[in-house]
C-alpha cells in the first residue's frame, strides 16, 4: 500500500471536556484524558462497579446499602452519600461548586452512572461482539480482535463474590468465550488455521467442558497438514468429557472425527481458491480481450483500476503504478472528454502518507492535469463528485509545497465530500487534508482529529485502506504528543489490517516505528539496530521520498537526542561526539543542506559552517519539519548565530510539549521543550 506516497480502556475525548472512562474487564478502574484516576477504597469502587452494573439505571440507596454489607451500620445510608461524594469529586473535578452533576447523578430515590455507551469497556465489548456476527469474516475479525483485547483479567474482578456481580459476571464470561472461538471460527474461514490453534489449544485447557472449541481445536489442526495431531485432539476430548464431566462428546464432534478419517473434502474448502482464482483470472481477462475493442474509454477505465489496485501490492506494483498513471491521464485527454479525464484522475484516490512526493514531476503534471480538467468541466452540480476528486487529488499531490493551492483544494475537497454524503469521497478528500495540515509545527493534535474520523469513516463503511491510513495517521500524531501507549495500538492495529487485506508496504511504517519507540526510550543501541533493520525493508519498496537519506537522519537525529542544544554548547568549545562523523558523503537525500552546518562545524570549517546555515532555504512543510528545524538549531547554538536561533526557536515554539520529529512515526530528537531552552533564543 503506497503509504509512502490506547491502552485497554482509552477515553474518547470530547469537544470542549476530558471524557471518562470505566473499565469492569479485570480490575475496575476509571480514567480520562489527562490518565488514570484515583479511585479511594473498596467501598468507592464497590459503589462505582454497582452503578456500571446498572447500565445508568437509577439504584436505591436502600438497595446500595444492602449490596454493600452484609449486616448495614446505622450510618450506612450516610456513608454512601460520602462514597458518592467522593466518586464525583475524582469523575468531575473541574465542576464548579453547587452546581449539578452531569455524570454520577442523583435521581428519585438513588443515583445513577450516565455514562456514555462506548465508555464502558464491557459496553463496548458487547457491541463489537454483536457487530462482529453481522458482518463477512475479513471485517469481523478485526472487530473481535479489538473486543477481546479490551479484557485484563476476570470481569468485576475484585468484587467476585459479591452477589450483585455475579450474574453480570457469568454474562460476560460467557459472551467473551464465544468470542474466542467466534474468532477461531473466523480465522479458519479466512485460511489462518495456524493463527487459530494457539488461542484455542489453551483455551480448551481452560475450559475443558466447551466441546465446540475442542471441535475447532481439531479443524484448524487438520487443516494444517496434522491429521494425527487433530485426532489426538478428538481422543483427549473424549476423555476429558467422560472422566470429567461423565458424558460422551456430542454429534458434532463425533462427525468430525469420522470425517477427518475419511479425509473428506468438505473438511477444507479453501484448498483450491488460488487455482480457481487463477482460472477466473485467465478466463476473465482473455474474455475482456475479444469482446472490448482496444481503443475503448471502458477499457482506459478499466486500466486506471488495475494501476490503481497495483500501487497497493507491493514495491514494484506501487513503481508500475506511478510509472503508467501519466500515461493513463495523456491518453484519457486525447479523448477531449474532461468529465472521461477527472474520472481517470480521480480514480487514483490510493491513501498516502508520507508528506514527501516519490516523484515531485510527475506529481507536478498530475496537479497540471487536474487544473485543465477541473477548467474544462461543465458547471452545474453533476459533478461536483468529479471536482471533488480533482481538489484532492490536486491537495494530495501538493504535499510538502508552500503553495496556499494545496490548502485551499483541501478544504473545498472536504466540504464538498460532506455536502455530498458519500464516505469514499470524503476519506479521499481527508487524506488531501492531512497532507495540507503541515502549515507551521505543532499541529499533531490536528492531525489526529483526522485520523480519528478516517479511522470511524471507514470502519463503518468498509474502506479499510482507509483505516489502515487512518492508523497510521493517529500512531505519528500520537508519537508527537508521546502518547505511545496509544500510538502501539493503532500500529497494532495497523498491521493486522495489513497483513488481512495484504498490504505489505504498511509493515514498513510499522517497523520503523518499532525503532522509533527504541529510541525514546533512551535505549540507543537497540534502536540503532532496529534503525538499520527497518532501512533494510526499505529496498524495493517503491517510496524514494522516504527512502532517501533517512537512515543516515534517523542515526544522526538518534545521537543529537543524548544532547540538546545548550548553553555550553558553542564554537569556541568545539562540537562534541554527537556531530562527530557526519559524513556528506553519504546519501542525505533531501536533508543535506540542514545536516551540511554540522558536518562542516564537525571536521573544523566553521566559516563554511555559517555560510551554509545562513544559506538554510525554508523548512518544507512536511512531517519532518521539526526534525529539520533542531538541526538548524543545534548549528545555530554551536556556531552563536542568535538570528537563526531565534528563528529555528520560533519555527519550533508552537511544538512546545511534542517530541519533536516523533509526528513522522520514524525519529525524535527528544523534547521540543529542551530545543527551546537555549537562553540565546529568548535574546533580543
Amino acid at each position: 500500500m503506497p503509504y509512502g506516497d490506547g491502552v485497554h480502556g482509552e477515553p474518547v475525548e470530547r469537544e470542549g471536556a476530558g471524557r471518562v472512562a470505566f473499565g469492569v474487564l479485570g480490575p475496575v478502574t476509571a480514567g480520562s484524558d489527562r490518565g488514570p484516576l484515583a479511585l479511594k477504597g473498596p467501598r468507592h469502587r464497590a459503589v462505582l462497579a454497582r452503578l456500571i452494573v446498572a447500565r445508568r439505571r437509577v439504584v436505591p440507596v436502600s438497595r446500595l446499602v444492602d449490596d454493600l454489607w452484609t449486616d448495614p451500620p446505622s450510618g450506612a445510608v450516610g456513608a454512601v452519600q460520602t462514597f458518592v461524594a467522593a466518586l464525583r469529586r475524582v469523575l468531575e473535578p473541574d465542576r464548579p461548586p453547587r452546581t449539578p452533576a452531569r455524570l454520577l447523578v442523583t435521581e428519585g430515590p438513588g443515583y445513577a452512572l450516565r455514562a456514555e455507551p462506548d465508555a464502558v469497556d464491557a459496553w463496548r465489548f458487547e457491541a463489537a461482539v454483536a457487530t462482529a456476527a453481522t458482518l463477512p469474516a475479513p471485517d469481523a475479525l478485526p472487530r473481535l480482535d479489538e473486543a477481546l483485547d479490551l479484557w485484563r483479567g476476570p470481569a468485576y474482578a475484585e468484587f467476585a463474590q459479591e452477589d450483585w456481580s455475579r450474574g453480570e459476571r457469568s454474562r460476560l464470561t460467557e459472551l467473551r468465550l464465544q468470542a474466542v472461538e467466534r474468532r477461531a471460527e473466523t480465522r479458519l474461514a479466512l485460511g489462518r488455521p495456524a493463527d487459530a490453534v494457539p488461542d484455542l489449544d489453551a483455551h480448551v485447557s481452560d475450559h475443558p467442558w466447551r466441546e465446540d472449541a475442542w471441535r475447532l481445536l481439531a479443524l484448524a489442526l487438520y487443516r494444517q497438514d496434522r491429521q494425527g495431531d487433530a485426532l489426538g485432539v478428538l481422543r483427549r476430548a473424549r476423555t476429558v468429557l467422560v472422566e470429567q464431566l461423565g458424558t460422551d462428546p456430542g454429534p458434532r464432534l463425533r462427525r468430525l472425527e469420522s470425517d477427518i478419517l475419511a479425509q473428506d473434502p468438505g473438511l477444507d474448502p479453501l484448498a483450491e481458491p488460488e487455482t480457481a482464482a487463477a482460472r477466473l483470472w485467465a478466463t476473465a481477462t482473455a474474455a475482456y480481450d475479444r469482446t472490448v475493442a482496444a481503443g475503448a474509454r471502458a477499457r482506459l477505465e478499466s486500466t486506471v483500476g488495475l494501476i490503481r489496485d497495483l500501487a497497493v501490492t507491493g514495491g514494484g506494483g506501487l513503481r508500475a503504478a506511478r510509472d503508467h498513471r501519466l500515461g493513463a491521464i495523456s491518453a484519457a485527454e486525447e479523448f477531449g472528454d474532461p468529465e472521461l479525464t477527472a474520472r481517470v484522475i480521480g480514480a487514483y484516490d490510493v491513501p498516502a502518507i508520507w508528506t514527501r512526493s516519490d516523484d515531485p514531476e510527475l506529481a507536478r503534471q498530475v496537479v497540471a492535469a487536474a487544473e485543465r480538467t477541473l477548467a474544462a468541466l461543465p458547471g452545474g452540480g453533476a459533478q461536483d463528485a468529479a471536482r471533488c476528486r480533482l481538489l484532492a487529488t490536486i491537495a494530495l499531490e501538493m504535499r510538502g509545497t508552500h503553495s496556499p493551492r494545496g490548502p485551499q483544494a483541501a478544504r473545498e475537497a472536504v466540504g464538498t465530500a460532506r455536502d455530498l454524503d458519500d464516505p469514499a469521497l470524503l476519506a479521499f478528500a481527508l487524506n488531501g487534508r492531512f497532507m495540507q495540515s503541515f502549515t507551521r509545527a505543532g499541529l499533531a493534535g490536528r492531525r489526529d482529529g483526522i485520523g480519528a474520523e478516517l479511522i470511524a469513516l471507514s470502519a463503518r463503511h468498509g474502506l479499510v485502506t482507509y483505516e489502515v491510513l487512518g492508523r497510521l495517521i493517529r500512531l505519528q500524531a500520537r508519537s508527537a504528543l508521546g502518547d505511545f501507549a496509544a500510538a502501539d495500538a493503532h500500529a497494532a492495529a495497523a498491521d493486522r489490517l495489513a497483513e488481512r487485506h495484504e498490504l505489505p508496504l504498511v509493515a514498513v511504517f510499522t517497523e520503523w516505528y518499532g525503532a522509533l519507540r527504541s529510541a525514546a526510550s533512551g535505549d540507543r543501541h537497540r534502536a540503532e539496530a532496529a534503525y538499520r533493520a527497518a532501512a533494510l525493508r526499505l529496498d524495493g519498496s517503491g517510496m524514494p521520498g522516504l527512502e532517501r537519506g533517512l537512515l543516515p537522519l534517523a542515526l544522526l537525529c538518534l545521537r543529537l537526542a543524548q544532547r540538546a542544544p545548550s548553553a555550553s554548547v558553542s564554537v569556541s568549545a568545539g562540537v562534541d561526539a554527537a556531530e562527530s562523523g557526519v559524513d556528506l558523503t553519504e546519501d542525505w537525500g533531501p536533508y543535506r543542506p540542514w545536516v551540511e552546518p554540522l558536518a562542516l562545524l564537525s571536521s573544523g570549517r566553521p566559516a563554511e559552517a555559517r555560510a551554509a546555515l545562513r544559506a538554510l532555504p525554508e523548512p518544507p512543510r512536511d512531517l519532518l519539519y521539526e526534525a529539520v528545524c533542531c538541526l538548524e538549531a543545534r548549528a545555530a547554538a554551536a556556531l552563536g548565530d542568535r538570528a537563526a536561533l531565534r528563528r529555528a526557536h520560533a519555527r519550533l515554539a508552537p511544538a512546545a510539549g511534542e517530541l519533536a520529529g516523533a509526528g513522522s512515526g520514524l525519529l525524535t530528537l527528544g523534547p521540543v521543550d529542551v530545543w527551546l531552552a537555549h537562553p540565546q533564543a529568548a535574546h533580543r
